[in-house]
């Protein structure tokens, strides 16, 4: 078929032109000399992200979920207590994953559509009083239902009563597009991946640890091989890895932070609530609701919407790419057949949220919703023309 394809899921995500330039050159002997000068700027530009001020970051060649590995058995011990909140698949995974490595994990299963339980975190920590949770887990953005969860929270429930656990958080699909401030929040393991507000294939999982992760690590006591920290530092410092690393994406990655750093991250998470804002503006036209049950829980970076009874939202999803050339997310374990999804992550303007609106549009006018033609895409563009001319932060 003509045209392009359009990419629309919330991850992988388009990839700029000069990322994808940057990767397609041959193939280099990763022990030269000359190899440090591009990875040892890169662990420092990484942390900016982050905005880690005091610890370091590792850089995997792997999946997001290779550094929640990473996390978990550098930095804990078996037996060790976790406290863990489950509401979409990503967070059920990531506890999955605890259970698996023989953590002894007290999972709080919430309402899918909403995010971390702050209070129940909260009264979990005070009734603690022995300190036998090691770690409290935070899924910043559950990118299955379209829910952002309050990190900043998470550590003001563990100041209040003065507990020395660790804070995790997965920040897949929202470090790099919605506010992450790990040395502010007192976070000591965040985990992202290359796919997402990165703009990089899959293939690089990112880990940034505090100091303090760094120094539970040399006591903690679970077994690990090619996640090991000492591993990485004792190579990284000199600007290698332990194993072959993944120079292209490297290469792709260094760009990539180029244009972070020319935008700025806080115009980034603007640009990114701005175009977030559109497409909950289209949804509300069309007569539908989001997954995500309150504002509060809304995500700038994926709006899984729910569609009505007698729908599949799977046919949405066939039908959106056979038909319009264009790829959305469809429902995951519980909300499967219910929501269908639409990433605004990463590089993206205006028109190409519209363009995701139109192609929704007329695919769930396909499916048998009734709504009004144009509506959706309507509202969009009179939110995108309203807020055109909105004040923007100077890059650092």
């Amino acid at each position: 078929m003509a045209g392009f394809t359009h990419l629309f899921i919330p991850g992988p995500t388009n990839i700029p032109e000069q990322v994808r330039q940057a990767m397609n050159l041959p193939m280099e002997d990763m022990r030269a000399g000359s190899f440090p000068n591009l990875t040892l700027p890169l662990f420092e530009d990484i942390k900016k992200v982050f905005k880690n001020e005091t610890g370091r970051v590792f850089i995997y060649p792997s999946s997001g979920t290779g550094a929640w590995e990473a996390a978990m058995t550098n930095v804990l011990s078996p037996g060790d207590r976790v406290l863990m909140s489950r509401f979409g698949q990503f967070s059920h995974l990531w506890v999955d994953m605890a259970e698996r490595l023989g953590f002894e994990v007290d999972v709080i299963d919430c309402e899918w559509g909403t995010g971390v339980p702050l209070e129940l975190y909260a009264e979990k920590l005070r009734a603690d009083k022995a300190h036998r949770i090691k770690a409290v887990f935070c899924t910043q953005n559950e990118t299955a239902t379209g829910v952002t969860s309050d990190v900043a929270g998470c550590r003001a429930a563990l100041d209040a009563v003065n507990h020395p656990a660790l804070l995790f958080v997965d920040g897949v699909s929202s470090i790099g597009s919605i506010d992450f401030r790990q040395e502010e929040w007192g976070v000591d393991c965040a985990v992202s991946g290359s796919q997402k507000g990165f703009m990089l294939p899959a293939g690089l999982g990112f880990l940034s640890v505090s100091q303090k992760a760094l120094a539970a690590s040399r006591v903690a006591t679970h077994r690990h091989c090619y996640f090991s920290f000492d591993d990485m530092i004792r190579t990284n410092d000199a600007g290698y890895f332990p194993y072959t690393p993944a120079t292209q994406l490297l290469r792709g990655l260094r760009a990539s932070l180029d244009l972070i750093a020319e935008e700025g991250l806080e115009n980034i998470f603007a640009r990114h609530h701005r175009l977030a804002e559109g497409v909950r503006k289209a949804v509300d036209a069309w007569g539908l609701k989001l997954c995500a049950k309150t504002p509060q829980w809304h995500s700038d970076t994926v709006s899984a919407i729910l569609v009505p009874e007698g729908i599949d939202s799977a046919n949405v999803v066939k039908r959106a790419y056979n038909a319009y050339q264009t790829s959305l997310g469809g429902g995951l374990n519980k909300v499967a057949g219910k929501v269908f999804r639409i990433g605004h992550l990463g590089w993206l303007n205006e028109v190409m949220v519209l363009a995701s609106l139109s192609a929704a549009e007329m695919t769930l006018l396909d499916c048998g919703v009734r709504l009004a033609p144009g509506s959706g895409v309507a509202a969009a563009i009179e939110h995108f023309r309203r807020t055109a001319d909105m004040p923007v932060a100077k890059a650092a």
